[in-house]
């Protein structure tokens, strides 16, 4: 079974950059297709990015999109999420996911990580 552990979070400032990681221990995680949410408080949880179980495609929310760029390892089973220019708005607890689906809903994903919180400051 998937299990999925994010890393990476912290306070940051306006303009700063942080890098999220999100490791899986097993087999499954080169067949999967991966994705990072968030969740803001109050919010629903919205989709960041999805990139596939190759690595080939990517695909990002146009609030992050220029900014952000998700990777992976599968070599050693891990994704990441590079994000930059960070603004106040991009503060939320932010989730891995991954799946079957090539998918930028959060119920189309079967496995979720506990979430790293991630907060900017003005």
């Amino acid at each position: 079974q998937v299990q999925l552990v994010e890393s990476g979070g912290g306070l940051v400032q306006a303009g700063g950059s942080l890098r999220l990681s999100c490791a899986d221990s097993t087999r499954a995680f080169s067949r999967s297709n991966m994705g990072w949410f968030r969740q803001a408080p109050g919010k629903e949880r919205e989709f960041v990015a999805i990139i596939s179980s190759s690595g080939g495609a990517t695909a990002y929310a146009d609030s992050v999109k220029g900014r952000s760029t998700i990777a992976r390892d599968n070599a050693k089973n891990t994704m990441y999420l590079q994000m930059n220019n960070l603004d106040p708005e991009d503060t939320a607890v932010y989730y891995c996911a991954a799946g079957a689906a090539w998918s930028r809903y959060p119920y189309e994903y079967r496995y979720w990580g506990q979430g790293t919180q991630v907060t900017v400051s003005s």
